[in-house]
């Protein structure tokens, strides 16, 4: 796909502490549970001249914060993610008496038991690791240092997240065509480019389109699209065709269509084009296995997530389809690591709805409801620490 059909656009900033799994982010989880504890995962413990130095291995940029607590005298280091394979526990040497490791699913700590009271920890975060160290201290100075403030923390640095918007039909494919002749690819692409700049002037994502002129750009490559930038969202646009349908609706990736209406929809949007089969890393078969039930657990999560937030924000702005969420197999969601979902804005076979998409005005309350469920969708994501 070409740059002028990709479209890009970015915001201010930098990404907000902890971002969801990314497709990198699983990946590695998926190949430590498989190959089992790894030695270089562990933290180091050195001791020379009277001071102590631990090295914590992060594997990326991430989120942590130290704090510390008395009686024992103890560092107590917070992480996202599950804990690191490995011994929950090992011994120390000079300052240190031991570490050990605690966490749920979603979080780890790693509590540094000392020998004696220290004083400040002198931190240094390189993104792959975390170099603390120490030296001796008095009681009454530590007993400050274990108030409950924070000692020292840090939120990962990069990019805001990334949200791809999908204009549906295009080029040789002008989707439904409506009473008074209206094109749903040239609707879809008018309502994205309007989204697009509502999002990007919030400047709380980075938004790319997979098309943003009238061109034909095949299934598999809309989806390709967004796995390849690792988009945190897929959010694609249609405005189809119904006997008697009106309303906006929202569609999520099930096999099983929840009725046989969102079963026809699905099946009139994949006869557009034959989807090509989605690539997984080039990892043995159990870790794809594992890879692929990790993500598609968090991206079915995730999809249902942006759904009901959708249809929430819609509520009240446009009229809405009755069951306004539903599910069918709609090949433009079936990306596995990549939460998507497939907003019906309307129905160009209805003369109301037709008539309605047609104004700016509409269009743009539309993409303000919509644009409120995609930055509640991105502020849930941030807030789960992984």
């Amino acid at each position: 796909m070409g740059q002028d059909e990709a479209g890009s656009g970015a915001g201010p900033g930098a990404a907000a502490a902890g971002a969801a799994w990314g497709r990198r982010g699983l990946l590695a989880l998926a190949a430590a549970l498989v190959a089992g504890p790894a030695e270089g995962a562990r933290p180091t413990i050195t001791a020379s001249g009277g001071r102590t130095r631990i090295t914590v291995p992060l594997g990326r940029p991430t989120a942590w914060k130290l704090t510390a607590a008395a009686d024992p005298p103890r560092l107590l280091l917070d992480l996202p993610g599950p804990p690191v394979p490995g011994p929950a526990r090992q011994a120390g040497t000079g300052l240190v008496r031991a570490i050990q490791r605690q966490g749920t699913g979603s979080s780890q700590q790693i509590v540094i038991t000392l020998s004696r009271p220290v004083g400040p920890p002198i931190l240094r975060d390189s993104g792959g690791r975390l170099l603390i160290e120490l030296a001796p201290g008095p009681a009454a100075g530590f007993a400050r240092l274990a108030d409950g403030r924070t000692l020292a923390a840090a939120a990962p640095r990069g990019p805001l997240p990334l949200v791809v918007l999908d204009p549906g039909h295009g080029g040789k494919d002008p989707g439904a065509i409506g009473g008074r002749g209206t094109q749903e690819k040239r609707i879809t692409l008018a309502a994205a480019l309007e989204l697009k700049r509502q999002l990007e002037a919030a400047g709380r994502c980075r938004v790319l389109l997979t098309r943003s002129r009238d061109v034909f750009v095949p299934l598999g490559q809309r989806i390709e699209l967004a796995r390849r930038r690792e988009a945190a969202l897929f959010l694609s646009l249609h405005a189809d065709s119904a006997p008697g349908a009106r309303g906006a609706s929202v569609y999520t990736l099930s096999e099983t269509a929840t009725d046989s209406f969102a079963a026809a929809l699905a099946r009139r949007e994949n006869a557009a084009d034959r989807a090509g089969g989605l690539r997984l890393p080039s990892v043995s078969p159990e870790v794809q296995r594992i890879l692929l039930s990790l993500m598609r657990q968090e991206t079915r999560t995730g999809s249902e997530r942006v759904a009901r937030l959708t249809v929430s924000a819609l509520d009240g702005e446009v009229p809405l389809l009755p069951n306004t969420h539903r599910r069918a197999g709609f090949v433009v969601l079936k990306a596995p690591d990549v939460p998507s979902a497939l907003v019906e804005m309307g129905f160009l076979s209805h003369p109301q709805d037709e008539a309605a998409l047609n104004r700016p005005a509409h269009r743009a309350r539309l993409a303000a409801a919509l644009a409120e469920a995609v930055h509640g969708f991105l502020g849930a994501r941030g807030a789960v620490v992984t």
